[in-house]
């Protein structure tokens, strides 16, 4: 089959041809089951939330205590360098490793909180969780909704002007 101008060719389009759009609208993003089976998931992690707060001991010590904060906190380092790095490149997809990085970052401050010991070490562990943490996980959250936001009206921008008849493609 050899398609005319402006019509759409069976593997493809013609040259100078605008695609024809989909017959219908994309479709989710994720199939209808994840929505239900993440739900339930959750009601079904209640009961073990409920079993760790009955069986764990309120204190424990760690033969590894030292390696997991320091891997966590490597972890940490890899999702703010990731973030920098796709951030200043202008990668589309800076949301994932920024939100990758709130997540980190309010983690982090929760556990630094909780296993503070002493006064000093709880004041200290609070005024980092408010002063540096959580206003990054919030500066990382802003990222991943105006990263999402400029993407959405870069499409509905290129969307209109590959529908404008008027458009000329000169300069």
């Amino acid at each position: 089959m050899t398609a005319e101008p402006g019509e759409v060719a069976e593997h493809g389009t013609a040259p100078g041809a605008v695609p024809a759009p989909p017959a219908e609208p994309p479709g989710r993003p994720v199939p209808r089951w994840v929505g239900p089976l993440f739900v339930v998931l959750a009601v079904a992690t209640v009961p073990w939330v409920e079993l760790l707060w009955a069986t764990l001991p309120s204190r424990a010590v760690s033969e590894h205590y030292r390696l997991a904060w320091v891997g966590f906190d490597l972890l940490l380092v890899a999702a703010l360098a990731r973030t920098g790095w796709v951030a200043w490149h202008g990668g589309d997809h800076v949301e994932l490793p920024a939100v990758a990085a709130a997540t980190l970052l309010v983690v982090d401050a929760w556990f630094d909180v909780l296993t503070a010991t002493g006064k000093g070490d709880v004041v200290n562990a609070v005024l980092l969780a408010l002063l540096v943490e959580l206003p990054l996980a919030g500066l990382c959250i802003w990222i991943a909704a105006n990263a999402e936001r400029v993407r959405r009206q870069r499409l509905r921008w290129a969307l209109h002007r590959a529908s404008d008849p008027d458009r000329t493609d000169a300069g």
